[in-house]
């Protein structure tokens, strides 16, 4: 008995084209065959179409759901299907009668093929064979050369997790790339089977318009078939990707994946984000003098971060992994990833609010803590309010924003108190902070205080604070 073959169709709003489409399905000459139909929210008669053509054709079923992309419609339909293989078909297009048939034959007899489609013309808008080259996976690395109507497994799709359900636009290049990276190929009967219908304002012209969110979501999901077959990333110039990648290096120290994922939590120079339990930091692309400067004669923003909070010990969060992406030496993205913090406030909490809750204690508090830095011969350049935390009842401080940190044997108390300049508050919070210093490292506490109301930060007296420490 020949398989089942369950032919997949979702739709939204595609009642002009829909029983044309479904026609062309049932003049297969392949049985027995079943269709799949998800009704993808429409806003007008195709669930209806759908519905009554369904009651006239046993072998045809249809699924209604809210709007949710045509991924998720999809992965609907195949989770609902019986058949051995899948054959996805939009709404709008059509096939020839023959093609299920030779296309489960090749399926049949290969088990190294994982996807079998055919030439198509496209038709609507634009009338032409839709011009595709012979499949190869360097191509397809850069690329989308294998049309969504492609005859596949059902438990090929189960192993390689579906459609991708995020909006990318090109769901379909994504799937591939899933589906070769079980290893195996793809296969194109050479006659023209499948009808492709082109509308103003499709989707694929839509499409371009997305290309950097494509590119970036490519090359989080399929870092290894890329680097296998382009060898590295999936580039904006993506006919250039293998040669721009022949230039490229990448290190990444530690172990982590995920750096592009998470939500943004902070977006201006740099970029911040959070993931689990993780912050990462990409550091701007620096120009490219500075490049050839991180590039060859200094570390990197990223691997100065990872190494320093290595010897802070507890100090700030723990370090995970850092990442550099080199092209002929130079230097043009980097990472950095830690813990995330328990830390819920910073410094600048105390600077806005006067009436903060144990005020007095925290301040007192973060003295201690920056007299632990000096002790340790550890001077932060930037010790500014975003980058103290501290928790509630000030038990627990960190330090972060690390790349610009000195690490002596041995500071001068004048250098040491000179980290708390950047501290824009007022001064009886400064004297707080001096006190409970100088009392930690036994050192002469008026000293201390005045010192620091004395050396405050030049850029405070330009914002016109002075009053502050009267």
């Amino acid at each position: 008995m020949k398989p089942l073959v369950s032919i997949i169709v979702p739709v939204y709003n595609a009642a002009p084209f829909l029983l044309e489409t479904l026609d062309s399905i049932l003049c297969s000459t392949y049985r027995p065959i079943e269709v799949v139909m998800v009704d993808d929210g429409s806003t007008d008669d195709s669930l209806i179409i759908a519905q009554n053509f369904c009651a006239n054709h046993p072998e045809c079923h249809v699924i209604s759901q809210p709007n949710q992309g045509v991924s998720t419609a999809r992965n609907s339909a195949i989770r609902h299907a019986k058949g051995m293989y899948i054959l996805p078909v939009d709404a709008d297009d059509k096939i020839a009668d023959t093609l299920i048939e030779k296309a489960v034959e090749v399926l049949k007899n290969n088990d190294n093929i994982r996807a079998v489609g055919c030439r198509a013309r496209m038709f609507g808008a634009i009338n032409k064979e839709w011009k595709l080259p012979p499949f190869s996976h360097a191509l397809l690395a850069r690329k989308n050369m294998i049309p969504a109507t492609a005859l596949y497994r059902k438990a090929d799709w189960e192993r390689c997790g579906g459609y991708c359900e995020e909006e990318i636009y090109r769901e379909d290049w994504d799937f591939w790339l899933s589906m070769m990276e079980l290893g195996g190929d793809f296969y194109l009967l050479d006659e023209i089977l499948l009808f492709y219908r082109i509308s103003t304002g499709s989707r694929r012209v839509l499409a371009k318009s997305r290309k950097k969110i494509i590119v970036d979501t490519i090359n989080r999901r399929h870092p290894a078939y890329l680097k296998k077959y382009l060898g590295g990333p999936l580039h904006y110039h993506r006919s250039w990707s293998r040669f721009i990648n022949l230039f490229r290096s990448e290190k990444i120290v530690g172990n982590y994946t995920n750096w592009d994922e998470g939500k943004i939590i902070h977006a201006k120079r740099n970029i911040l984000r959070a993931h689990n339990n993780f912050i990462s930091k990409q550091f701007a692309t620096p120009p490219i003098w500075r490049g050839l400067i991180y590039g060859w004669f200094v570390p990197s923003k990223a691997k100065r971060s990872y190494e320093y909070a290595q010897r802070m010990n507890g100090l700030t969060p723990a370090p995970i992994a850092y990442r550099e992406i080199r092209y002929c030496g130079m230097l043009r993205q980097s990472w950095y990833v830690c813990q995330q913090s328990t830390c819920k406030y910073t410094f600048n909490d105390l600077i806005h609010n006067p009436n903060f809750p144990n005020r007095e204690h925290i301040l007192q508090a973060i003295g201690n803590f920056t007299a632990e830095l000096y002790k340790r011969g550890i001077f932060h350049q930037d010790y500014s309010g975003g980058n103290i935390l501290f928790n509630e009842d000030g038990s627990k401080i960190e330090v972060i924003d690390l790349n610009r940190i000195k690490f002596y044997r041995q500071i001068s108390l004048q250098k040491g108190l000179q980290m708390f300049e950047r501290l824009n508050i007022d001064a009886a919070a400064l004297s707080t902070l001096g006190a409970s210093f100088a009392q930690a490292i036994k050192a002469d506490k008026e000293f201390a205080i005045n010192y620091i109301i004395t050396h405050r930060w030049k850029k405070h007296v330009k914002q016109g604070i002075t009053n502050l420490y009267d």
